[in-house]
């Protein structure tokens, strides 16, 4: 008999002795879910960056004498729809350009290696289609600061062209890219009004996939693709932007639902 409800008891003993732990580590740590942006709202906005580079006789450990120049442009315009409360579902177009041009680098690896590459030319220009998905949260009890995560779905297709020498060393390559890509981009919503947030984000890619199919002289075919899948945090991602919460007519109680500085009627789900 002893052998039979020992185990039993000890059993027991364990569970009473977990619960009675669980319920003395509790914490309150204060978060209480509020809503910071309210179902109903439509969301708009657009994302801008530009960057440009330039090089004059320029000199950079083995590479000297690099002259060239370049830029790179992307502009990304978005709508959605809150679905629920700090929850949203949208669409997302981008168009992405960068130009480089190398006029003269030499490559020096000794007195008697050196390399040279000259009037060198490449353009590409890429669109993209997302499917997004945000949530949102508001920091402490503020309703005029908030964090967001975006879950992006994207596909994107574009062309380039490669130019190398001159006369008769030209040489040019003609490129076709396809793109798709799953990642998330974390990122913080500033208000300065109750329609308007200075919004800054950052891509964390979650998985990647490209294809380059080549022609080049109209002769010689090529393709190449690349994969990668990682959880780390894109530096070159950061964007900054304007978005636009304008809102609605809710038909159940006849009035706007608005932002939720002002709206006193939905601090809480």
């Amino acid at each position: 008999m002893l052998m039979i409800h020992t185990p039993k008891r000890i059993l027991l003993a364990i569970l009473l002795l977990m619960c009675s732990v669980a319920h003395g580590q509790r914490f309150d740590r204060g978060i209480h879910k509020q809503v910071f942006v309210p179902k109903g709202q439509w969301l708009t906005g657009g994302n801008f960056s530009y960057a440009e580079l330039g090089m004059e006789d320029y000199k950079f450990l083995i590479l000297d004498d690099m002259k060239g120049d370049g830029y790179s442009l992307s502009v990304s315009p978005f709508l959605g729809y809150f679905v629920g409360n700090n929850t949203a579902i949208g669409v997302r177009f981008a168009y992405q350009r960068s130009l480089v041009r190398v006029n003269n680098v030499n490559l020096g690896l000794g007195d008697d290696l050196s390399f040279e590459i000259k009037d060198y030319y490449n353009l590409q220009h890429v669109y993209y289609g997302t499917l997004m998905m945000r949530n949102y949260i508001n920091i402490g009890n503020s309703k005029r600061f908030g964090l967001f995560n975006e879950v992006r779905l994207t596909a994107g297709g574009g062309q380039g062209k490669s130019l190398s020498g001159r006369g008769e060393t030209l040489s040019g390559t003609y490129q076709e890219v396809y793109e798709f890509q799953i990642g998330l981009a974390p990122g913080l919503a500033a208000f300065i009004t109750n329609e308007v947030a200075i919004e800054a984000s950052i891509g964390v890619l979650g998985f990647k996939y490209k294809k380059v199919n080549q022609l080049t002289d109209q002769t010689y075919k090529g393709s190449y693709t690349t994969s990668s899948a990682s959880f780390k945090i894109n530096i070159f991602s950061v964007s900054l932007g304007v978005a636009f919460y304008l809102p609605t007519i809710n038909p159940h109680v006849g009035r706007r639902v608005g932002n939720m500085f002002r709206d006193k009627d939905h601090r809480k789900e």
